[in-house]
C-alpha cells in the first residue's frame, strides 16, 4: 500500500516521503480500514509517540496521521461492535501507525459509524478539533448553558469547533486571534472577538471558562480573566497560568466513540460545520503539508477518490 513516513524528526514535514508499505494486518480487538480521507495535526512530529513506542524504543519509520474516515475491510479476533463494509470514522493510537495510508489496522473501540450522507472529507476532519474541542469543553471545562466563554485561535481549526459547540450549548463566545481572522471567527459563531496585536484582553471582563490554544503569556493574562470557580483549559501543554479562585487543566484528547456520534449528529443536523483549507491526494500530500503560502483550515488527505 502507499503511505507517507517520516524517520527524520529534525526535519519536521519536509521529511515525510511517499513509500510502499505492507499492508496491516487486524490483532486482537483491531478492524483495518480502507482510508478514503485522513487528517493530520502539524504539531505531531514533536510528539515523542511519533518516534518511539511505549518503552521508548525507536519505531521509525512511523506512519503520521490520526484522524480517519473509511470502510472496515477486516476484523481482528474478539472484535465487537463493528462489521466489514462498515463505514467508520475516528481517532488512531499514537504510538501506531497513523492514518496517511491507504489502510490502517486501530482498535474497534476508537472508532465510530460514520452515517452514509457524511463525507468522508468531513468525516476526517471532524474527529480532531471535534473531540478535542467537546472534551475541553464539556469533560474539564463543565461548560454549562448561560456562561462566557473565551476562545483563542476561534478562528482555526480547533478554535472554530470549540467556538460552534459552545454556542450550540448555550454559552456566551467570546474569540480572539489576529485581525485576519475576524470575520472567520464571527462566521463560526463568536459572540465578540479580540485582536490579539491590537485589542486589550483584559477589555473582555470576566469570563466562566477560557479554552486556550496558545499557552505562553496569552495563557497567564487569561487566567486572571476567569471568574471564581472557573476554568483554563489548554491544550498547549503544562502551564503555570493559574485563576486566583479556579484551576487550570491541561489535557491530551483521546479517542471516544459516544462523544465521537455527538458531534458526526450535529453536523448532520447543520448545528456544526468542518474548517477545510485544503483537500489534496496522498500522491499528493508531502506537499500539501509543505505549502508555499499560507493555508487556512484543516488540509485533509484523500486516499481515494
Amino acid at each position: 500500500m502507499k503511505a507517507i513516513v517520516v524517520t527524520d524528526q529534525a526535519a519536521g514535514t519536509a521529511g515525510m516521503k511517499l513509500v510502499e508499505r505492507p499492508e496491516p494486518q487486524a490483532a486482537i480487538n483491531d478492524v483495518v480500514v480502507e482510508i478514503h480521507a485522513a487528517g493530520f495535526t502539524r504539531d505531531e512530529l514533536t510528539w515523542p509517540p511519533t518516534w518511539t513506542d511505549r518503552r521508548e524504543r525507536d519505531r521509525t519509520p512511523s506512519i503520521p496521521g490520526h484522524e480517519l474516515a473509511g470502510v472496515v475491510t477486516a476484523l481482528g479476533y474478539g472484535t465487537a461492535g463493528l462489521s466489514v463494509g462498515q463505514r467508520v470514522f475516528g481517532l488512531a493510537d499514537w504510538y501506531r501507525d497513523g492514518t496517511l495510508a491507504e489502510y490502517v489496522a486501530i482498535e474497534a473501540r476508537n472508532l465510530a459509524p460514520l452515517p452514509g450522507d457524511v463525507d468522508f472529507t468531513v468525516g476526517a476532519a471532524l474527529v480532531m478539533p471535534g473531540l478535542t474541542a467537546w472534551q475541553g469543553l464539556f469533560d474539564h471545562g463543565r461548560l454549562r448553558a448561560g456562561q462566557s466563554v473565551l476562545v483563542h485561535g476561534a478562528a482555526g481549526v480547533v478554535g472554530s469547533m470549540a467556538t460552534q459547540l459552545a454556542r450550540e450549548a448555550g454559552a456566551y463566545v467570546i474569540g480572539t486571534g489576529r485581525a485576519a481572522g475576524r470575520q472567520t471567527a464571527l462566521d463560526f459563531g463568536a459572540q465578540e472577538f479580540v485582536d490579539l496585536d491590537n485589542d486589550t484582553l483584559e477589555d473582555v471582563g470576566g469570563v466562566d471558562l477560557v479554552f486556550d490554544v496558545l499557552g505562553g503569556d496569552i495563557a497567564k493574562r487569561s487566567a486572571r480573566l476567569i471568574r471564581a470557580g472557573g476554568t483554563l483549559v489548554t491544550i498547549a501543554g503544562p502551564t503555570e497560568a493559574r485563576p486566583a479562585d479556579g484551576r487550570t487543566i491541561d489535557f491530551v484528547v483521546e479517542p471516544d466513540r459516544a462523544q465521537l456520534s455527538e458531534i458526526v449528529r450535529r453536523a448532520r443536523d447543520g448545528r456544526v460545520r468542518t474548517n477545510i483549507g485544503n483537500v489534496a491526494a496522498l500522491d499528493d500530500a508531502v506537499a500539501a503539508f509543505n505549502p508555499t503560502e499560507r493555508i487556512s483550515g484543516k488540509t485533509i488527505i484523500r486516499a481515494r477518490p
